[in-house]
């Protein structure tokens, strides 16, 4: 690896920041992180990290330590309200990928990209405490304006500037100051983690509810939790509420959504003792973030949800940041200069993740949930074949795959890739 002396600074240490740090080190970069918070810790709930995310940590030489933190998807299934079974399918190498879908708490797979980076690039590779306010470019230069957490005012000046400084990002306010308002979109997501007895096959992620009134996620994040014998599960709940505020990191409980799952009876998980159980459960609104046109300003560039926000929908936002940080460090190692590597990542990315943003909008294959309550009029069925054929699911879903990058394998030959298992057939 040639050493290349480009001067590089990424504002924030989330994932994004951090993998684009990596990216960038295999190319010969050496680039510094500034992060606000003075420790990093293992904040979060959970992560459903997609086909192409696994990639990406493959290829950072990751694999291994990825799959110790984390647990093997094996396959999705999806549920009316009353826990009856509408289509299911199988997930990662199970399916015929290449590479493995896995679950994983944010906050470790954070902490073991933020080992990495100071085992790689060295101790003084994070710098803690400062917050990022603003920027300054020059003709070849750039100089961000920083602050500490006692107020007092700095500057670094860098070749380049990489914005990965997530949903509030000051960097992404200064570039667009018309989109500094994002609109509340009157749906509310409900995060916990509960520790709980091993589901379904272990590796299961289960889609429940009516869109129309309130929609669960449930799935894995670890497994023997700290010796426990159990497995660490995560859940969001999505339903209607007041608006708050956009923090990742704002307390709740299920008090307001217990209601939602009161007929619910699934086989394997009894949904109420779950909820009940919650060790944590966090708040968040869904905020849009209305797609940009450009994430380039002379020498800084926006990443990760700096660049599009996107609904914790599908898996998709965490996996997109890493991405960004591959397609970058290919760019800025293969072209002769800044401004012309900023300009041919933007032309690769850009709009590809934007669709991704506005299908988030929507509900993508979740949709299937939605006709089935329209389709029965919010009653129980008999037989899901009547009500949403297996070919006409498998039609939805093979859409959403292609859209986001991971076509389904076997689909174009006319093969059915989803299935239902022994449970709705009962």
């Amino acid at each position: 690896m040639t050493e290349n002396p480009l001067d590089i600074a990424i504002i924030g240490a989330g994932p994004a920041g951090l993998a684009a740090a990596l990216r960038l080190h295999q190319r010969g970069f050496r680039p510094r992180i500034y992060e606000t918070v003075p420790e990093l810790k293992p904040l979060g709930v959970g992560i459903d990290v997609k086909v192409y995310g696994t990639k990406e940590l493959e290829e950072l030489g990751l694999l291994e330590e990825f799959r110790a933190i984390s647990v093997d998807a094996r396959e999705s299934v999806f549920y009316n309200k009353y826990g009856q079974e509408i289509y299911a399918e199988l997930c990662g190498v199970h399916m015929g990928y290449l590479h493995e879908q896995r679950f994983v708490h944010r906050g470790r797979l954070q902490m073991l990209l933020h080992r990495t980076v100071l085992e790689r690039l060295g101790a003084d590779a994070v710098v803690l405490g400062q917050r990022c306010t603003g920027y300054t470019n020059h003709d070849d230069r750039v100089t961000l304006d920083l602050t500490d957490l006692d107020g007092n005012a700095s500057q670094v000046t860098a070749d380049l500037a990489i914005a990965a400084d997530g949903i509030n990002s000051a960097v992404r306010r200064q570039m667009h100051p018309d989109h500094s308002e994002p609109v509340y979109s009157g749906i509310t997501m409900w995060r916990g983690t509960t520790l709980m007895e091993p589901f379904g096959s272990g590796g299961t992620i289960l889609h429940i509810g009516a869109p129309q009134t309130s929609s669960m996620i449930v799935y894995p994040i670890a497994d023997d939790y700290e010796g426990t014998g159990k497995v660490l599960v995560n859940w969001v709940v999505e339903a209607t509420r007041d608006e708050s505020v956009e923090d990742w990191n704002q307390l709740g409980t299920v008090d307001e959504i217990m209601h939602h799952y009161d007929q619910c009876d699934i086989v394997h998980l009894d949904v109420q003792e779950m909820l009940r159980g919650a060790r944590e459960v966090y708040l968040f609104p869904l905020i849009r973030h209305e797609p940009l046109d450009t994430w380039t300003d002379g020498r800084v560039l926006l990443i990760g949800d700096a660049a599009h926000a996107m609904y914790p929908r599908g898996g998709n936002g965490a996996c997109q940041a890493i991405v960004d940080g591959g397609a970058l460090a290919e760019k800025l190692a293969t072209l002769p200069d800044v401004p012309t590597a900023l300009k041919a990542f933007e032309e690769q990315r850009l709009r590809a993740v934007n669709g991704i943003v506005m299908a988030h909008r929507g509900e993508g294959y979740e949709v299937i949930r939605r006709m089935v309550e329209e389709r029965t009029g919010g009653e129980r069925f008999a037989d899901i074949e009547d009500v949403l054929p297996l070919a006409e699911a498998d039609a939805i879903f093979s859409r959403y795959h292609a859209l986001v990058g991971q076509p389904r394998p076997g689909h174009e030959a006319g093969d059915t890739t989803g299935f239902r298992t022994e449970h709705a057939r009962r």
